[in-house]
């Protein structure tokens, strides 16, 4: 069925490529601080295994709504492990890192999302996609906040 919501399909399409590539960036991400919410260790253990808690269930509710804008402008969304290693930008660490490693892993790959959504600004911008444009702010912002509180966390 056709889609007439005011934006073209050559431009639906643009977006929607990168917004597979932001849903595969957090999908990593989200994978990743699992990762590290289930394995950090030593004296600051409480605190960082709560905070990537509320940091992977955040993460579990934005693929959503990225994935479900991806399908509101008529494409399928990427759901593999395989899809999103070829669309990623973020690289997962081949072995579990101490807990600053954790830190320093988790403030790169968050400003690694922040850069990805901000590069589908401008073609959302052109096509006049406020929902995807609201989406990609409130990303950046949650992105931007983060990497800010990891990185405070590593000043000495």
């Amino acid at each position: 069925m056709e889609i007439d919501i005011g934006i073209h399909k050559e431009d639906r399409a643009k977006i929607a490529e990168g917004l597979s590539r932001l849903l595969a960036d957090s999908y990593t991400l989200y994978m990743t601080t699992h990762n590290f919410h289930w394995n950090v260790r030593g004296p600051m253990f409480n605190t960082l295994h709560q905070m990537f808690e509320g940091q992977y269930t955040e993460l579990a509710e934005a693929v959503d709504l990225i994935a479900e804008r991806i399908r509101a402008l008529g494409f399928f969304a990427p759901g593999s492990y395989r899809e999103f290693e070829k669309l990623s930008s973020l690289k997962q660490p081949e072995n579990v890192p101490d807990a600053e490693g954790m830190i320093r892993v988790l403030l790169s790959n968050h400003e690694g999302v922040a850069k990805t959504a901000r590069s589908v600004v401008p073609q959302a911008d052109k096509a006049s996609d406020e929902p995807t444009l609201d989406l990609l702010t409130q990303r950046l912002q949650l992105h931007e906040k983060t990497a800010w509180m990891l990185r405070s966390l590593l000043e000495k």
